[in-house]
């Protein structure tokens, strides 16, 4: 267990990387499980509390996993794994554990999980994963904890999500790329991270259409290669970035920042009164004495982020009017009003999903508790806006997503320590 101590008030100037994308990086970990040998190399993956479990994961199955920290390399070799079954000890950790369930099965023809972790944002069903496993012609059995999931062999189909989930699409992709014939997965997610991840897997040899849109088209094939590959740019730690420059009225360069890929964060950050240019591969942010309110409502991508809504929530406390947010993605999106509260914002939750933020002129540091990664680093931001110090523990959750975030915010004039107990 570790604690951010962050005595606030300081304006952030200066350089500041972005590091590799998380959500990219886990399906493909559990990707190169897809051949049955060889080594398969990933470049720009960060040291997460989620990766580390992934590659625990790889290797209680008999698989070998190898993470270069100075080089942010991956190596991953999957010629031992023996066993069908996830580790449930393993599995509660990390939501992302459920992208073992297609490529564990591919091997063995069966896969048993037990278990799943992530944020607890209210209810998040995997009867996108069972559903879409059936139409490939599986046998599921269990419930939303318990899966069993076994075929002789998977046959394409036509498969339909009721929501985009990135997840699911990712599972029912790796699903397809080796079933029998084609494929079409219908509102799949189109997500950068899904691109990316689609990218990863043409270099192993599957045959895929379609990425970015809500269509996609898969021809299966009867094996697949090992690869190398370079994990692309997080947004989701790029965009908390922007807005700690515009907290504290900053001046920060981002590298490695897409605005492309952020046109919505972009938008509603100049709507607050920050400025926000892109040269070449570089991203200055810079922030204003006084930001203006918002108005934010959460969509699946290409809309904005639900990642990004607790952050923007941050900034709108010291903005000066009423700031309104309405989450359309998960029920408890909302974590991070009482810790807000507690530092001194004026917040009021007119539903679970709903909240209305009147901007106060300071906040004063406290102490908190982490309750999930987004709203963690929620509590990082206003923290560094507010006047005194702030505690936060339960930092397991924020590393989930963000590598390093005490020494690059140093680096940029934070007054931030991380104290490990």
């Amino acid at each position: 267990m570790a604690k951010y101590a962050i005595d606030g008030g300081k304006q952030l100037k200066g350089v500041i990387f972005v590091q590799g994308a998380k959500n990219a990086a886990l399906p493909m970990i559990s990707a190169a499980l897809l051949p049955i040998s060889g080594q398969t190399v990933l470049r720009n993956v960060p040291l997460l509390n989620d990766i580390l479990v992934s590659l625990d994961i790889i290797r209680s199955l008999g698989g070998k996993a190898e993470y270069f920290q100075e080089e942010q390399t991956l190596v991953i070799d999957p010629s031992g794994v023996s066993s069908h079954t996830l580790d449930s000890s393993l599995t509660t950790r990390s939501r992302a554990s459920i992208l073992f369930l297609p490529t564990v099965f591919h091997r063995f023809g069966k896969v048993q999980f037990k278990g799943v972790g992530g944020c607890n944002l209210g209810y998040r069903s995997l009867n996108f994963h069972h559903n879409g496993f059936k139409r490939l012609g599986a046998l599921v059995e269990g419930d939303e904890d318990v899966i069993s999931i076994a075929a002789t062999r998977l046959k394409g189909n036509l498969v339909y999500l009721d929501t985009p989930s990135q997840t699911s699409t990712e599972n029912l992709i790796m699903a397809a790329c080796l079933a029998e014939g084609e494929t079409i997965i219908e509102n799949a997610a189109c997500e950068p991270e899904v691109a990316d991840f689609v990218d990863f897997l043409r270099k192993m040899g599957a045959r895929i259409s379609g990425e970015g849109s809500r269509t996609l088209r898969i021809q299966g094939v009867s094996r697949l290669h090992p690869t190398e590959h370079t994990v692309m740019s997080d947004r989701l730690d790029a965009g908390p970035l922007m807005m700690a420059a515009a907290i504290t009225n900053g001046d920060l360069r981002l590298i490695g920042a897409r605005l492309d890929q952020m046109r919505i964060l972009t938008v509603k950050l100049q709507q607050m009164g920050v400025s926000v240019e892109s040269n070449g591969e570089v991203v200055r942010v810079e922030g204003i004495k006084q930001l203006k309110p918002i108005n934010v409502v959460s969509q699946p991508y290409p809309g904005f982020s639900t990642d990004f809504l607790p952050g923007l929530m941050s900034l709108a406390c010291v903005a000066g009017g009423r700031s309104d947010f309405r989450e359309n993605i998960f029920l408890d999106r909302l974590t991070q009003v009482d810790g807000l509260k507690a530092l001194g914002a004026d917040i009021e939750k007119e539903s679970p999903t709903h909240a209305i933020v009147r901007g106060v002129e300071k906040l004063a540091g406290t102490q908190l508790g982490a309750p999930d990664l987004r709203a963690g680093m929620a509590y990082v931001l206003a923290a560094l806006r507010a006047e005194g110090r702030t505690v936060i523990d339960n930092v397991y959750q924020i590393e989930r997503g963000h590598c390093n975030i005490p020494e690059r915010l140093r680096a940029v004039g934070a007054d931030i320590q991380r104290v490990a107990e």
